[in-house]
């Protein structure tokens, strides 16, 4: 399904009235992105946050192929090998370890020939547990009842310019509740699940509760994982994020997630910490 019912938001478009998008499909496994897919740090660079989402999409289609199974994305994670460029590129999707019950899949994102990202997914199977769903976390604020925030005042690039932000006032650096939204369709003309239009948002997480001024201080994160204990559903990501700079280069950023429903999960993000040239 597209990241927003008619309903819910008013989609952007293009002037031929097409909504418009983070990726362009090329080819079977090719997508190109589009300037909206801009990173933060650097503006040739492809913010992780949508390309996380493009990779679910690619397991999805992925999935689609095989026969049907009663499985659910329970653990996503994700290793950044290197400099992501705002470029085509290709995604591989493979089996590791089948299973009725259980499985493995594991997936490549490649530029120019070099692999610059690659993630693992465990599926489970999906149960009637309903009897005994219970969570610590409380629900967070109505994103609607929240006061939009201007990210792009801090943050730079395409994606931070493309999304709808509502934070709580953060009463202490390195920490923050938010809600994210987008009008853009992840793959133009192609419907995506709640799934993939969730995880497409979630690594937006570090720049919301940073712990020092980005100007002086970079902190990008070399990986993402997700674990999930329930399916999101959009079209609101929900983000609890208290970040941690340690004290020898490294820090963590630690996100409860959240749909409009309640919490479904957790994200990580390890950080290399370091000062500005």
């Amino acid at each position: 399904m597209p990241l927003f019912s008619p309903e819910e938001k008013d989609p952007v478009t293009t002037g031929t009235g097409a909504r418009e998008s983070y990726y362009e499909r090329t080819a079977e496994r090719r997508y190109k992105p589009t300037a909206h897919a801009g990173g933060a740090w650097n503006a040739d660079e492809q913010h992780f946050s949508p390309l996380a989402g493009l990779v679910v999409h690619a397991v999805d289609r992925h999935l689609a192929e095989q026969p049907a199974r009663n499985l659910n994305l329970a653990r996503i994670s994700y290793d950044i090998l290197g400099r992501i460029a705002l470029d085509e590129c290709e995604i591989i999707v493979e089996t590791v370890r089948p299973g009725r019950t259980i499985e493995l899949l594991e997936a490549a994102v490649v530029i120019d020939g070099r692999t610059v990202v690659r993630a693992r997914a465990w599926l489970l199977a999906s149960y009637d547990t309903s009897a005994v769903a219970d969570s610590p976390h409380e629900r967070l604020p109505d994103p609607e009842a929240l006061t939009p925030w201007a990210m792009s005042g801090a943050w730079d690039g395409g994606y931070i310019s493309s999304i709808d932000v509502r934070r709580l006032p953060p009463a202490r650096r390195g920490r923050a509740t938010a809600w994210i939204s987008s009008p853009l369709e992840l793959v133009a003309g192609e419907p995506s699940s709640p799934l993939a239009s969730y995880i497409g948002l979630v690594d937006t997480a570090n720049g919301i509760a940073v712990q020092q001024d980005p100007t002086e201080w970079m902190f990008p994160n070399v990986d993402l994982t997700i674990h999930l204990h329930r399916q999101p559903q959009g079209p609101w990501t929900g983000l609890d994020t208290t970040v941690t700079f340690g004290p020898s280069g490294q820090g963590l950023t630690s996100s409860v997630l959240h749909d409009i429903h309640g919490p479904i999960g957790q994200a990580e993000q390890i950080l290399t910490v370091r000062r500005q040239p």
